[in-house]
């Protein structure tokens, strides 16, 4: 039985490095994509400029759903809500990566968006 408690704890250590890394990786997204100006992003991503903003207003939610929900102890089943949100959000960046002929980039998103999924998983097994 102690071990079980031990792998637990080790585990929700693990899951809050993985949303910590992942809040502030999408909370940097989110703000880029939100103050860039039009004429620069729509160079970077071949999609509206209105989709990429409300993209980045989805991961700046998805990022703060990853933390707050746990730091306040409320609503924690917001949490693995909040990172399956930002897999289909990486799933989507890796296929427009991969339809803009940048193989190996879409590796970057995929791989982000796994770890997403693992958060999801973890947070849906073990509550915040």
């Amino acid at each position: 039985m102690t071990t079980m408690v031990i792998h637990r704890a080790r585990r929700g250590r693990v899951l809050w490095v993985l949303q910590s890394v992942l809040a502030a990786l999408f909370l940097f997204a989110g703000y880029v994509k939100l103050t860039m100006p039009a004429a620069a992003m729509a160079q970077v991503a071949p999609l509206p400029v209105a989709f990429l903003r409300f993209i980045a207003v989805a991961e700046l939610l998805g990022a703060l759903g990853l933390i707050l929900p746990g730091v306040f102890h409320v609503r924690r089943e917001l949490t693995p809500l909040a990172a399956a949100g930002l897999v289909i959000i990486m799933i989507g960046a890796t296929v427009v990566t991969l339809a803009t002929g940048k193989g190996l980039e879409a590796l970057i998103p995929a791989i982000v968006g796994a770890l997403a999924a693992t958060v999801a998983r973890g947070r849906t097994i073990q509550p915040v």
